[in-house]
């Protein structure tokens, strides 16, 4: 190494050490950034701002009044999609129906079926609830 990069370093270093020697910690309950991070604009507060303005290209109209006149020509002239979207903005998506089948069986006849009292069953959901519960109390210690 030359002679002319170690004397560099070694200013760099009496420089960082002067720098660190005048650091003192922030006193309690201060924040060294009060103001936070910067907040930034989201993509959404950037559209809203964006078709609040007035559109070059219409007389005196925003962008989103301009937007909803052409959905509304493009629905009349047939085009579905344009129709679906005025139809859920306006009215709100259609709630889709969900088929459930639930065969819910009565625990009492499933013993019985398989050759155990009700008691049985109960003596076994008690066992398990314990294991659970002990097993749960080790885990969190």
């Amino acid at each position: 190494m030359s002679k002319q990069s170690t004397d560099k370093q070694r200013r760099n270093s009496d420089a960082r050490a002067r720098q660190l020697a005048n650091l003192e910690p922030f006193p309690k309950g201060v924040s060294g950034n009060p103001a936070g991070r910067p907040k930034s604009i989201t993509l959404s507060e950037a559209l809203r701002l964006q078709l609040a303005k007035v559109s070059p290209h219409a007389d005196e109209r925003t962008f989103a009044e301009e937007i909803a006149r052409v959905l509304c020509v493009n629905a009349t002239r047939g085009n579905v999609n344009a129709a679906r979207e005025i139809c859920d903005r306006t009215e709100g998506k259609p709630k889709q129906a969900i088929d459930v089948e639930m065969n819910v069986r009565d625990w009492r006849q499933m013993a019985r079926a398989h050759g155990l009292s009700e008691q049985d069953v109960i003596r076994e959901a008690q066992r398990l609830i314990e294991s659970a519960t002990d097993s749960s109390l080790l885990e969190s210690n």
